[in-house]
């Protein structure tokens, strides 16, 4: 049974390219600082929410679904009482991780030069 990827490159830039979901749920909000937030170590649901500062119970469960899916974590049911659940990255899941926390490096490293814009721009454009 062929798929309707079977034909198509994969070309993020096109909207029927499977990449682009993948790309999506790894660059979002939610999802980057997820796995910048795993990519030191594995995190239980809770401890990984409040590592993610301002992301809600609901969110935080759609994402790591989404990011498990694409393959980027694993999900470790212990079978212990009561329940425990670690999530880690998978080796894919680290690469595009790191690969994240380079940029958000450099973002941390340049946010001077980002304000100073930021107020030259609303300066110019009457305030905000």
């Amino acid at each position: 049974m062929a798929s309707d990827t079977d034909d198509l490159a994969f070309d993020v830039f096109s909207r029927r390219c499977p990449s682009r979901s993948t790309l999506e749920h790894a660059t979002g909000r939610w999802g980057a600082l997820t796995l910048g937030a795993l990519y030191e170590e594995s995190l239980r649901f809770n401890e990984l929410r409040r590592r993610v500062d301002g992301v809600s119970e609901k969110m935080l469960s759609q994402t790591l679904h989404a990011l498990e899916r694409d393959g980027l974590v694993l999900r470790e049911a212990q079978p212990v009482n009561p329940p425990r659940v670690d999530y880690e990255l998978t080796p894919f899941g680290r690469e595009v991780a790191g690969r994240l926390l380079g940029l958000i490096q450099l973002v941390e490293g340049r946010m001077d030069e980002v304000l100073a814009a930021r107020s030259r721009y609303d300066e110019a454009r009457g305030g905000r």
